[in-house]
């Protein structure tokens, strides 16, 4: 008798796109993407900001990060979050269609290595993963890191304090917001670290885990996202 698991089942029947509704799967493991969507997904690109990933006109450090330098030393995004990227990602985060996670992984890994020693995943307040049920960062960082070989501190850094989600605030608020939010549990002296994130909009949480992170001894934090705003 025919073991009926799910590999099996996405060769046989292979799920849909969630962006155009025709067969995704490929006989592959049920990619939640077809190829066509995948292929015109808007990419960040390169003619970016190396520290905060918003276009610049040939690739270099834009002006606001040269007046306000922020704690992180590098950020690296996959995509501009724009249609239908924020469809896809609003999915993953408040729908649960962690199916996604493997297509924005993999993705990952076949345009980008990271160059850390360790990464964290963005930490969510427990109060706030007790609400979500999961932590979108972590679903992203889990297997980059097995696919990189790297350590994963997932309980490494946490959020101090229960605040209302970033995409609920005024720029403003968003700024102020997360400070003095986190705190470190170890040390990370000397260490590389790569933070794991889905979105990065004004990058204000970012900052304050990378200022946090380096008063713990990090000698560098790069960012890694799914998608920047901007």
């Amino acid at each position: 008798m025919v073991d009926c698991n799910m590999p099996l089942l996405d060769t046989l029947l292979p799920p849909d796109c969630y962006l155009c509704g025709m067969p995704a799967g490929n006989g592959k493991g049920g990619a939640p993407i077809c190829a066509n969507c995948a292929g015109e997904l808007p990419r960040n690109g390169s003619l970016v900001c190396p520290r905060c990933a918003l276009p610049t006109p040939e690739g270099q450090i834009c002006g606001r990060c040269l007046r306000e330098p922020p704690a992180f030393d590098a950020t690296h995004a996959l995509y501009r979050y724009v249609f239908p990227v924020d469809v896809l990602v609003h999915a993953f985060k408040y729908n649960h269609r962690l199916s996604l996670t493997r297509f924005f992984t993999d993705a990952a890994a076949n345009i980008f290595l990271p160059e850390a020693d360790v990464l964290v995943p963005m930490p969510l307040h427990p109060k706030r993963l007790a609400e979500r049920g999961f932590n979108q960062a972590l679903e992203i960082a889990r297997p980059l890191a097995r696919a990189a070989n790297l350590p994963l501190a997932r309980e490494s850094v946490v959020r101090k304090h229960y605040a209302p989600p970033q995409v609920t605030l005024a720029r403003e608020a968003r700024l102020t917001n997360p400070r003095g939010t986190f705190a470190c549990r170890r040390q990370f002296d000397g260490l590389r670290v790569m933070v794991v994130d889905d979105v990065m909009t004004t990058g204000a949480s970012l900052n304050a885990i990378a200022r946090c992170l380096k008063a713990a001894g990090a000698s560098a934090v790069c960012n890694f996202v799914i998608a920047r705003a901007g």
